[in-house]
């Protein structure tokens, strides 16, 4: 008599949906308060959850389906078959639970369920196991793990048993064939965007699932602009970008071209000045006294920051290293997907390094791990950097290294040394220091600072803070130090997670720009994207040059709206004083007028011009990158 319901595919869809559903209530009881998760959202949430369960249980069933059709009829009897589906039903409880953990330890770390961050981190096997080992318990959580899944099993054993006998008794090879059926559709017709159902982003985390956005973020790494985006006519967007990157000091080098290279004139005697660019992991304007922390986790850089030339509202185009980089480097909008430095074929720009090349500098990217982390080494050889990185530590350089690379102290006096270099061959010099110490598992040397290593975000802070007072104190005694402008800004924030699609106070980094004999100090109120400090910078030093940046000179007053970039892998934020046009994929656009200074939003309807001035941005950059007209030739 043939079957009349799968027991075996039963047991593990209800296991599956029991399990996510629990992950699900755990990351909502992880919401801060004042979510706005209201009960209609939550009941949205919760329909759209399921099916995106659903969706992810269709693909999780291709290996049962295949199980299914391969098995002869002769072995699905055995008593062997028994135990080994046992087995493969408790190794499945595993990883369920296993994934109930990462997904707890990541919502934890970055207040989002799995995403482009976890696929990165995938490919970087050795630095993120690592960084697990010396951050995390690894013992008792695997052990809970094993325990919870073997115990599962032995439980549920006599429901495994009845499933297998009724699952094997009937035309199983049919109902293999079937369960691949609901895979092909959802492949098909199913977008992670579909997630988005409301403004809150917390609702759309929470309407996900963790499984299914690991993949989809893997597969959707590199988003096609023109495919996915909203759009306007090409030459329309080309025209209204040449307005928008019209400065008084520039011009086209050939206004006929579809190139937007121009000549920057310096205003005054070029400066020769060395130029030390360090890029803080993860320094939040939020942990800053200047900013109004209480915590005094901050007091050399509160001490530079009256006697540097202070940035105050500065906005990172992203959430990951590689976007600051990108930013800081090629000067562009961040693109949808995976950053510039990440991709293939992303050597040829015209970037800071090669602009001060051109004028005789030595420039070198510094880094403290290990240079193919993010295909780091590969992007700024490629866009012509020297690299400098943990391999190039001799054994008394270090003092202290945990699995991202060495301490900022030694990472800091390394680039001293490599400056100093640069000065005995009479060449000024270009270093871009990026540190890792503001960084999980928040490990330093002992005896620098009032807080224990290893004991979060706040000791981080403070020993890079403390490390950047050893940067100043000590670079201060090299004869090169006069004529050295020293910038420090952050690569991006330390957090991103909010209720709106992207929140604006969590993209607020700082940047200091100090040189006692060259730069005189004061505060820079005015908005400033993180595409706009390379030609900032530049033009502090009267550097005239040929350009192909997309950012520009805030201390010169363009006569444009100042706007600035945010943006996570998928969503592309416009930001201008007080108001918000997030785009995305499936020609999702959403506007808001907001408060900068608290970060609340109030949504409104959509302008054309705002959209047109953005897509100026994005789609322009887009187009550029696309047909490498941002490229030397």
């Amino acid at each position: 008599m043939p079957q009349r319901r799968p027991g075996l595919i039963a047991l593990v869809s209800i296991t599956f949906i029991a399990v996510s559903t629990a992950i699900r209530l755990m990351l909502l009881a992880m919401t801060p308060k004042g979510a706005g998760l209201g009960a209609a959202l939550l009941l949205k949430t919760a329909a759209m959850g399921l099916f995106f369960d659903l969706v992810t249980l269709s693909y999780a069933l291709l290996p049962v389906a295949l199980y299914l059709i391969l098995v002869p009829r002769r072995v699905a009897g055995h008593r062997a078959h028994v135990w080994l589906l046992r087995l493969l039903f408790a190794a499945y409880l595993g990883v369920l639970v296993f994934d109930a953990c990462s997904e707890y330890l990541f919502f934890d770390e970055f207040g989002t369920r799995f995403n482009f961050i976890a696929v990165d981190y995938l490919v970087y096997t050795q630095e993120v196991i690592g960084n697990i080992k010396e951050s995390y318990p690894l013992a008792p959580i695997f052990s809970g793990i094993a325990i919870a899944s073997l115990s599962g099993a032995w439980l549920l054993r006599k429901y495994l048993d009845r499933g297998i006998q009724v699952t094997f008794a009937g035309p199983y090879r049919r109902v293999g064939a079937l369960l691949i059926v609901p895979a092909l559709l959802s492949y098909s017709m199913v977008h992670v965007s579909l997630s988005s159902i409301s403004y809150n982003n917390f609702a759309n985390e929470l309407a996900g699932n963790g499984i299914y956005n690991l993949f989809a973020a893997f597969i959707n790494n590199e988003l096609s602009f023109t495919r996915f985006y909203r759009t306007k006519p090409q030459d329309q967007v080309n025209s209204r970008l040449r307005t928008l990157v019209a400065e008084r000091n520039n011009s086209f080098v050939n206004p006929s071209s579809e190139r937007f290279t121009r000549a920057i004139r310096g205003e005054g005697p070029e400066k020769r000045l060395n130029l030390v660019v360090v890029v803080e992991e993860s320094l939040s304007a939020e942990y800053l006294g200047s900013f109004g922390n209480k915590d005094n986790l901050t007091p050399n850089l509160d001490r530079l920051a009256p006697q540097s030339l202070f940035f105050t509202n500065l906005y990172a185009t992203g959430t990951r290293t590689v976007r600051g980089l990108e930013a800081l480097t090629l000067s562009i909008p961040p693109l949808p997907g995976t950053s510039i430095v990440k991709r293939p074929n992303n050597s040829g720009f015209r970037s800071w390094g090669e602009v001060l090349n051109a004028k005789g500098y030595e420039s070198k990217y510094i880094y403290a791990g290990h240079g193919y982390f993010d295909n780091m080494n590969a992007f700024f050889s490629g866009n012509g950097y020297s690299i400098v990185d943990r391999a190039d530590f001799a054994k008394d350089e270090v003092t202290f290294s945990n699995i991202w690379g060495v301490c900022d102290e030694d990472l800091f006096r390394k680039a001293i040394k490599e400056g100093s270099k640069s000065y005995a061959k009479g060449k000024p010099f270009f270093s871009m220091v990026m540190t890792t110490s503001n960084h999980r598992p928040f490990t330093y040397p002992t005896g620098r600072i009032d807080i224990a290593p290893k004991t979060g975000r706040k000791g981080g802070v403070k020993y890079a803070d403390y490390a950047i007072g050893r940067l100043i104190a000590e670079a201060s005694s090299q004869p090169w130090f006069k004529d050295t402008v020293f910038v420090i800004v952050a690569d991006h924030c330390a957090g991103s997670a909010g209720k709106t699609d992207i929140p604006v106070k969590k993209y607020e980094i700082p940047m200091l720009v100090y040189s006692p004999a060259h730069v005189k100090p004061g505060r820079v109120e005015k908005m400033t994207s993180q595409i706009d400090v390379a030609p900032t910078v530049l033009g502090m030093m009267n550097m005239s040059y040929k350009s192909d940046f997309l950012g520009r000179d805030v201390l010169k007053d363009s006569g444009q709206e100042p706007r600035a970039f945010i943006s996570t892998y998928q969503k592309l934020g416009y930001l201008t004083e007080d108001e918000l046009l997030v785009l995305g994929p499936q020609q999702y656009a959403a506007q808001y007028q907001v408060d900068r200074k608290t970060g609340e939003a109030k949504k409104e309807p959509v302008s054309d011009k705002f959209l047109g001035d953005m897509l100026a941005y994005y789609q322009g950059g887009d187009y550029l990158y696309q047909r490498r007209l941002n490229r030397l030739r």
